[in-house]
């Protein structure tokens, strides 16, 4: 079972996520032994399990009245419902900006691990709130993701 051991770890140096870094920005980064390309790990860690969606949901329903997105913006290349800006061997990047915050969450393969790191630029209060209100949630999420990540793996 140690090969599914999810650990909390530092952004990647080559990551292209440092490029968005801020004074006060948030960035956690857990990572996991896999030997997924981090396509294929993006496509597992966002395909959620019956219970992250109804969290999900709820989420939404609980954010309509703030005019926040449920759904993501439109693009040609996805994961789950996260715009890809960028994608190679090495790294995934997808997210996009609302109006309480900008968000990406980056998949990186190295060294036999991969890496899933969530970086996020608050914009104002409400921003505030919200990531202090869904931070317990999203580390329960990220942590499962890449423990699924795991299972899939070789």
């Amino acid at each position: 079972m140690l090969k599914s051991r999810v650990k909390r770890s530092e952004l990647p140096t080559k990551s292209l996520l440092h490029n968005r870094l801020e004074d006060g920005d948030f960035l956690d980064c857990f990572s996991v032994v896999s030997d997924l390309s981090p396509r294929q790990a993006a496509e597992i860690i966002t395909s959620f399990p019956a219970w992250a969606k109804m969290l999900v949901r709820l989420r939404g329903i609980l954010v309509a009245p703030f005019g926040l997105d449920n759904t993501g913006p439109e693009a040609t290349d996805k994961v789950g419902i996260f715009p890809v800006e960028h994608d190679d061997a090495s790294e995934v990047i997808a997210g996009f900006d609302d109006r309480h915050l900008d968000f990406r969450v980056s998949v990186f393969s190295e060294d036999g691990r991969i890496s899933l790191a969530t970086w996020v630029h608050r914009h104002n209060l409400g921003g505030r709130l919200y990531l202090a209100i869904i931070l317990p949630f999203h580390i329960l999420i990220a942590r499962n993701a890449l423990a699924r990540v795991s299972r899939a793996s070789a």
